[in-house]
């Protein structure tokens, strides 16, 4: 297992690089100058003089190659450069913001569990029944239900309309707990319910395939209960797709939170992006996304490593 860890760590470095290379290669070739955009913003008659003077400063009037190698030395030593607004290391920035976004994913994850794996099991046992009809096509037309508009109408209903929970912003956890869990149930809800239709799909077709096992059969045949049958000889035996489905869901929220932490105005790494991005700040955007990539990866990786221990005939050599 430590051998396939390590080699799987090490396939993440081309990942990053290309990945990186990509990143840059789009900010170089934007048209306009960012110097002269960040300039002319703080400045209103910047002069060319001072504009020439913010690209040396800043590194940007070396060719691309000199940009990014220099780059990914100060990054191998934990130096995501510093932003081009406030001047604050972006390693910083990331590190307050991603704990909120890792709060989010954890939470919508837990959502997508509790609400996808049950409807999965209930209506693979009841196939063919209007249960199963109203679960599949309830799981179909969620999927097909846009985020964004779900995570706005869910503002219209609980945070206008009833006034249950707070329409946006942000309590840390460790401030109130509980004012935390308020404001994070909406956003955490809008991206794990999407997510529970997919699983639901996913844990319905793992069950029937087990459930026609000889294996399963044989359990019944017993006189075991019914319950046990379910929980204990079929799903076991079926988490293997389902796992597949939650890695994907914790890499695609971690990176793919921009629409719902914008709607709700969380300070997390989306937002941070989409904020970094709008304001040219591009060292912060270029830091971001790196950290979002590389908890992609991690993420993939520790899917990878749950098929062990979920079926123990999956052995890494």
């Amino acid at each position: 297992m430590q051998a396939y860890i390590a080699r799987r760590m090490l396939q993440i470095v081309p990942v990053l690089v290309l990945a990186t290379i990509g990143m840059f290669l789009m900010v170089y070739f934007l048209p306009g100058d960012p110097a002269a955009n960040l300039m002319g913003e703080e400045i209103m008659s910047a002069t060319p003089e001072q504009i020439a003077d913010f690209r040396q400063r800043h590194g940007l009037d070396k060719p691309f190659p000199v940009q990014y190698a220099t780059w990914v030395m100060n990054a191998l030593q934990g130096d995501l450069g510093r932003s081009f607004r406030n001047r604050e290391p972006v390693r910083d920035s990331i590190a307050a913001r991603l704990p909120i976004t890792l709060e989010l994913a954890i939470f919508s994850t837990l959502i997508a569990i509790l609400i996808g794996v049950p409807c999965g099991i209930v209506s693979a046992v009841k196939r063919g029944s209007i249960l199963d009809m109203v679960t599949t096509s309830f799981s179909v037309g969620w999927v097909a239900l846009p985020n964004f508009w779900f995570a706005i109408m869910l503002v219209m209903v609980f945070a206008v309309w009833l006034q249950w929970v707070p329409v946006a912003g942000f309590v840390p956890l460790a401030q109130d707990p509980f004012a935390n869990l308020k404001g994070m149930l909406l956003p955490s809800f809008a991206l794990g319910s999407h997510y529970a239709a997919v699983l639901a799909r996913q844990t319905r077709s793992a069950m029937l395939e087990v459930l026609e096992q000889d294996y399963v059969r044989t359990a019944r045949a017993k006189g075991l209960r019914e319950l046990r049958v379910i929980l204990i000889h079929s799903l076991r035996n079926a988490l293997i797709p389902i796992v597949t489905v939650l890695g994907l869901h914790l890499g695609r929220v971690l990176g793919g939170t921009v629409i719902i932490e914008t709607i709700f105005s969380i300070p997390g790494m989306g937002s941070f992006v989409v904020a970094s991005i709008n304001g040219r700040d591009y060292v912060a955007a270029q830091g971001a996304i790196v950290v979002l990539i590389l908890g992609v990866q991690i993420s993939n990786l520790l899917t990878d490593i749950m098929y062990a221990y979920v079926d123990p005939r999956i052995r890494y050599v």
